[in-house]
């Protein structure tokens, strides 16, 4: 099969899927290639900052609908057992990716948008155009966005600098059924890692951790390592101990880089997780690979209109917005990641928040962005 498209998503994530609706909205024809079917869970967070919604207004996006939890505290805890809450700045709401992901996929298909589900092999751009290869299928486009995830097959090819680069961290998560308050995400740390804890819709609890993988290694299984590691935080060990899990196996995903990654690469617009990956300890990056989608639908937009007038020119732009408005929140992952990992900065810190709270507000603002503003 051969087509032709004016965009070409590769990925069918949050960041993706917000894409193709923005682009579809403006009437710009769009394909979206996805290798997975939905509905399918993901290793995720699964709490998103009220930032995100005048966007998904303007989008069209009945949220209320999936019935999410309602967030309006963050509860910090540290490994020994100190614990600081402080209200959050905009509030948010836990939405699985289960969910989520599903409704905007089944917008897609209502606004007409064509989803193919394959798998690609191979992006090469000459003559100012993209070629496409999938696994069955050959498609030719103007622009392509690259919205694959963490880290793909596709990052292989590109030769992205990354990709070479070992990672010490691997995730698992869970539902769970227990009593946890509904407004509350939490941020837990423990030896090696860190977990958030939130409920989402149906009444579950997720529970998400991010490991060291020589640590987790050297224990048999998931349930030893979580026993004999995240115990020792006794906020986590009360957590676990009253959870049932809903889930047969937790999922795991491996080799999860937090290196700086390129906003656009070899002339691709890269969104989301594809283009950067905050530290879950920012706890938000499922806002940020949307607004990664709104600023990139955008600049594409005034690009197609003559506004912006040249290829390098839109490179340019992209890279710019995306600096501007995610290499401070990435950057203050990092930092607070090296502070936690060392117990006695920790301490020290747990100290002075406990002095002055309105330090963690701070914190919170340098993670978390502003209302997206509508797009005119």
């Amino acid at each position: 099969m051969h087509s032709e498209t004016e965009i070409l998503i590769i990925g069918g994530g949050l960041a993706g899927l917000t894409a193709a609706l923005h682009l579809n909205k403006l009437g710009i024809d769009v394909i979206l290639i996805e290798k997975d079917t939905y509905p399918h869970h993901k290793v995720c967070g699964e709490y998103i900052s009220n930032e995100v919604l005048p966007y998904f207004k303007w989008l069209g996006l009945d949220i209320e609908s999936l019935a999410p939890a309602l967030i309006s505290d963050l509860l910090f805890t540290s490994l020994s057992g100190k614990s600081i809450q402080s209200k959050l700045p905009l509030g948010g709401f836990g939405l699985s990716r289960y969910t989520i992901d599903n409704y905007l996929y089944t917008e897609l298909l209502k606004r007409n948008v064509k989803v193919v589900h394959d798998r690609v092999v191979q992006v090469n751009f000459a003559d100012d155009q993209f070629t496409v290869e999938t696994a069955t299928s050959h498609f030719v486009s103007r622009y392509v966005i690259g919205a694959y995830g963490k880290r793909s097959a596709i990052d292989v090819k590109l030769k992205r600098k990354f990709i070479n680069k070992q990672s010490p961290y691997l995730a698992v998560k869970a539902h769970y059924k227990s009593v946890f308050p509904n407004n509350i995400v939490s941020l837990h740390n423990f030896e090696g890692g860190y977990c958030g804890v939130s409920k989402v819709e149906n009444d579950r609890l997720n529970i998400c951790y991010l490991a060291n993988y020589e640590s987790f290694k050297k224990h048999k299984n998931i349930l030893t390592y979580q026993e004999n590691i995240l115990y020792k935080n006794i906020h986590l060990k009360t957590i676990f101990e009253n959870a049932e899990s809903l889930f047969e196996a937790p999922l795991t995903i491996s080799q999860i880089s937090f290196e700086a990654k390129e906003p656009v690469y070899n002339h691709i617009l890269m969104i989301g997780d594809t283009a950067g990956l905050i530290h879950p300890l920012c706890g938000n990056g499922m806002a940020m690979a949307i607004h990664s989608a709104k600023i990139v639908s955008t600049l594409l937009q005034q690009t197609l209109e003559g506004t912006i007038n040249s290829r390098p020119a839109l490179e340019q732009n992209y890279t710019m917005a995306w600096n501007r408005e995610f290499k401070t929140r990435l950057k203050m992952g990092r930092f607070l990641s090296a502070l936690l990992k060392n117990n006695t900065l920790e301490n020290f810190a747990m100290n002075a928040l406990g002095k002055m709270p309105f330090l963690l507000n701070t914190i919170i603002k340098q993670t978390h962005g502003k209302p997206i503003t509508i797009p005119q």
